[in-house]
């Protein structure tokens, strides 16, 4: 094999490998449905939240620690304890997790949102207002 060769393959190599690793980085590791409804919309000892992020926070803890679910609710695996749900709220809380639109909603009313999880991130989407 020749030097320039053996250069070209091993820039296709490390090429793709370095894809890989930024496909790994935004794969979906899956995502679930949840009503935030007014119950989402206070903490635990009942002060009203004032943000998409504490409401859509809340409503983990509600499924999870306190068993307070909405008929549209569904479960996942990710923020069952209360570091994880803290995690949530800080990934919620970075641009891009949700649209202004998809805050004002969540914040005003009682939407149904998907909720789609990253390893390092996490996007809301209104299903249905």
């Amino acid at each position: 094999m020749t030097v320039s060769k053996a250069i070209a393959v091993a820039g296709l190599v490390a090429a793709t490998a370095l894809g890989a690793g930024t496909a790994r980085a935004d794969d979906m590791l899956g995502s679930y449905v949840a009503r935030i409804s007014d119950r989402d919309h206070r903490a635990s000892d009942g002060y009203p939240l004032s943000s998409a992020a504490q409401m859509v926070r809340q409503d983990r803890a509600n499924w999870h620690k306190f068993h307070r679910r909405d008929s549209d609710d569904q479960g996942d695996p990710w923020f069952r304890s209360d570091g994880s749900r803290a995690d949530l709220q800080r990934m919620l809380e970075r641009g891009g997790a949700m649209s202004s639109a998809t805050r004002r909603a969540i914040v005003n009313g009682e939407p149904l949102i998907e909720v789609d999880v990253y390893s390092d991130a996490v996007r809301v989407s209104i299903v249905e207002d």
